[in-house]
């Protein structure tokens, strides 16, 4: 007869739910549902430290790896890395937001499905040069841009990216999900190859990259046209410096 299973570690969950609807701070979600957890588990005090420690310790290489890319970027951007962007971009006057950002997302689907998921991202690539890039291509060809437009800019870097990524990812042969899709499929009776797997991604990826293209070669005209309607008077967007632009 198998032992009773206590659920009430569980609460964790509840916890990050109820933290995450409520829009408290990510990391005192986490670290709190931590904490309940351990105590709903029967763990004490010193029990609980501990294992954080452990935890640490065993991850303290991925936490370096996360930190040195988040400082390296936060100097690049104290020293003007976005601005040089900017106007680096204004430069080729053909060039146009919506080009540059298909270029990308052509760029991160191909890295994605060879395996190099971390040649881009939004830390990385997004906030520091694809946006700003984006910006000034507009701002090369429509002036200065109202904060709405540059807001929707940098939403649709963002967007540009999670597509190449997610899409290109799983034609990767060794991706995690193509390893969990082709695991289930063993366990079910049903013996598949990893490579057909990652070869079936191609179809998605492909119309993945199809329809976003378009979305994103639609913006220009669609910039050019709410450029037109914005009022003369509008007041110029301001940099995160304070100053206008």
């Amino acid at each position: 007869m198998a032992p009773d299973v206590s659920l009430w570690p569980l609460v964790g969950v509840a916890f990050i739910i109820a933290g995450f609807i409520l829009r408290f701070n990510p990391m005192i979600v986490v670290i709190g549902a931590a904490i309940v957890t351990a105590f709903a588990a029967g763990f004490g005090v010193v029990a609980t430290l501990g294992a954080i420690g452990t935890g640490f310790l065993k991850a303290r290489n991925l936490t370096l790896a996360i930190i040195l890319p988040l400082a390296t970027i936060g100097l690049l951007e104290r020293h003007g890395l976005r601005h040089h962007a900017q106007h680096w971009i204004q430069r080729f006057r053909n060039a146009t937001a919506g080009q540059l950002l298909i270029v990308y997302l052509a760029a991160r689907e191909i890295t994605a499905a060879l395996g190099l998921t971390g040649l881009g991202g939004h830390v990385v690539m997004v906030r520091p040069l694809i946006a700003p890039m984006a910006e000034g291509a507009a701002e090369a060809r429509h002036g200065p841009l109202p904060e709405r437009i540059r807001h929707r800019l940098r939403a649709l870097a963002a967007a540009t990216d999670n597509v190449g990524l997610f899409f290109g990812e799983d034609i990767f042969v060794a991706f995690g999900a193509v390893v969990l899709i082709t695991t289930f499929l063993k366990e079910a009776g049903i013996a598949v190859e990893p490579l057909k797997v990652a070869f079936w991604g191609l179809p998605t990826a492909g119309f993945a990259f199809v329809v976003h293209a378009v979305r994103l070669w639609r913006l220009d005209a669609a910039l050019a046209r709410e450029m037109r309607e914005e009022p003369a008077d509008q007041p110029p967007a301001t940099r995160n410096d304070g100053s206008a632009e």
